[in-house]
C-alpha cells in the first residue's frame, strides 16, 4: 500500500521528472477521456512521456489497471530508489544467456570447438596487430534485442544494452567478470564518453578556421580550387600525402621521404620528426605541389586534426591557401579524399613500405587516377575537367586585361 503522506525529506525531483501537481493533471485529464497526446501538449510533455508514466505506475487493484496521482508517485519514488541490485546478479539464467552470447566458444558448422589463439587476461585493452581471444562476441545491443526472439513469452529474460555495458564497465555492478570487456568489438576496458570525443582536438586548431567556417562556395562544389587533404600510412610509419580537388576530383600526390638518420638510433624525444611526414616536412610538400596552380585553384585547404597540420598557418602565407580543419573523428567532413585514398590503396596497399615509391612513380599514379573517367562528371576525367578550369581562368584573364 502507498503511504498517506510523502517523505518530507525526500530530495525534490528536477523538471526532468514528472512531479506531483503533473501526475494529479494527468488523472484528471484521463478521467475526462482525452487522449494521451492530448494531455501531453496540455502539460508540455511529450506523448511517449505520458504514455510510458500511464503504463507503468497505473494502479491494479482489483485486477483492472486505472491511474491516480498518488500510487504514481509512490511507485515513482520507490523506483527511484538508489543503490538497486543488477538484474544480472540475480537472474542466473539470464547472466549465463549474456555471458555465452559474449564469450561462448566458436564452433564449425558441425559443432567442433575452434579455441583460437590463446589470448591471457591482463586487465589491459589489446595492443595493435597482435591476437585477440576468440568468442562468439555478440553486441551487448544484438543481446539485448535477441532476447526477445529467443523468450517471447519469458518477461524475466529482458534486460537492455545499456545494463549490459554498465555490468562490464562499472565497477559495484558486478555480475559479469571484468575481462569479458576483451569480446566487445573495442576490445576497451574503460568506456569512453561520447562527450569526451566530441570535445577532442588539437592546441593549433581555433574555432575560425574550423569546416563551419568554410566558404558556402566550398560545399556545393560550384566554384574550383578548394581542396581535400590527408596521409595515406604504410609499414614503418611510411606515408604518402595525398591532395584532391573537390569540382574535379583531381588528384596530386605529395612525396614524403623518411630524413636521413631515420631508423639509426633511440628516437629524440620532441626532435624532428624523421619519419618524413612532421609539419615541417607536409608544409613544404603541399606549398611545393600546390603553388604550380593558378590562384584561383587555391582557395582553401580541408584536413583533419592530425599534428602533421601544426604549421597551417606558415602554411598560408608560403601557398596561399587558407586550410580549415574537420571535426574531431568525422572522416566524412573529407568524404572526397577519403573515397580517393581509397582508390590509391589499390596501388599503395596496406602494411606496405610507402617510402619505396619515388616522385616519378607517385605522378604516374596520379596521372592513372586523372585519366580514369568519373560517372559524376558526366564520365569526363579529372584532368579534362580540370582542364576546362584552367581554360576559364585563362579566358577571364585576358578578358579582364583587355
Amino acid at each position: 500500500m502507498p503511504p498517506t503522506m510523502f517523505r518530507e525529506t525526500a530530495k525534490p525531483l528536477s523538471g526532468r521528472y514528472l512531479s506531483l501537481a503533473e501526475r494529479e493533471e494527468i488523472a484528471l485529464l484521463l478521467v475526462q477521456n482525452y487522449s494521451l497526446r492530448e494531455i501531453g501538449r496540455r502539460i508540455d510533455r511529450s506523448a511517449s512521456t505520458i504514455s510510458r508514466e500511464v503504463r507503468r505506475n497505473a494502479a491494479t487493484r482489483g485486477g483492472r489497471s486505472s491511474y491516480r496521482a498518488t500510487v504514481a508517485q509512490w511507485h515513482a519514488e520507490r523506483s527511484a530508489l538508489r543503490p538497486k541490485t543488477a538484474k544480472l546478479a540475480t537472474n542466473l539464467a539470464l547472466r549465463s544467456y549474456v555471458e555465452d552470447k559474449l564469450a561462448g566458444v566458436v564452433h564449425t558448422n558441425c559443432g567442433t570447438a575452434v579455441p583460437g589463439p590463446s589470448v591471457s587476461w591482463n586487465g589491459r585493452r589489446h595492443g595493435p596487430r597482435q591476437d585477440r581471444r576468440w568468442a562468439w562476441a555478440w553486441s551487448p545491443e544484438q543481446i539485448a534485442s535477441r532476447l526477445i526472439i529467443d523468450f517471447p513469452n519469458d518477461e524475466t529474460m529482458r534486460i537492455s544494452h545499456e545494463a549490459i555495458y554498465q555490468a562490464l564497465y562499472v565497477q559495484g555492478r558486478g555480475a559479469l567478470r571484468r575481462e569479458l570487456t576483451a569480446c566487445l568489438r573495442t576490445g576497451r576496458t574503460l568506456r569512453m564518453p561520447r562527450g569526451r570525443t566530441a570535445l577532442r582536438g588539437k592546441n593549433f586548431v581555433s574555432s575560425d578556421i574550423m569546416i563551419s567556417q568554410r566558404p558556402a562556395e566550398a560545399d556545393d562544389r560550384a566554384v574550383p580550387g578548394h581542396w581535400e587533404g590527408d596521409l595515406i600510412l604504410g609499414l614503418g610509419s611510411s606515408a604518402i600525402g595525398t591532395l584532391v580537388e573537390r569540382t574535379t576530383r583531381f588528384t596530386m600526390l605529395l612525396h614524403l621521404p623518411r630524413m636521413e638518420g631515420h631508423g639509426v638510433g633511440p628516437s629524440v624525444k620532441n626532435g624532428p620528426a624523421l619519419t618524413g611526414h612532421g609539419a615541417d616536412a607536409v608544409r613544404d610538400a603541399i606549398t611545393r605541389t600546390i603553388i604550380t596552380l593558378p590562384e584561383e585553384l587555391r582557395r582553401s585547404l580541408t584536413w583533419d586534426q592530425g599534428a602533421e597540420m601544426a604549421q597551417h598557418a606558415r602554411l598560408k602565407v608560403d601557398a596561399g591557401v587558407q586550410v580549415y580543419f574537420c571535426n574531431p573523428q568525422s572522416p566524412w567532413q573529407r568524404g572526397t579524399n577519403e573515397n580517393t585514398n581509397g582508390l590509391l590503396r589499390q596501388y599503395f596497399p596496406k602494411g606496405t613500405d610507402l617510402s619505396a615509391h619515388h616522385p616519378e612513380a607517385l605522378a604516374a599514379v596520379a596521372a592513372a587516377l586523372n585519366s580514369r573517367p568519373r560517372k559524376t562528371l558526366g564520365w569526363k576525367t579529372p584532368a579534362e575537367a580540370l582542364d576546362q578550369c584552367l581554360a576559364q581562368i585563362e579566358k577571364q584573364r585576358v578578358a579582364t586585361t583587355g
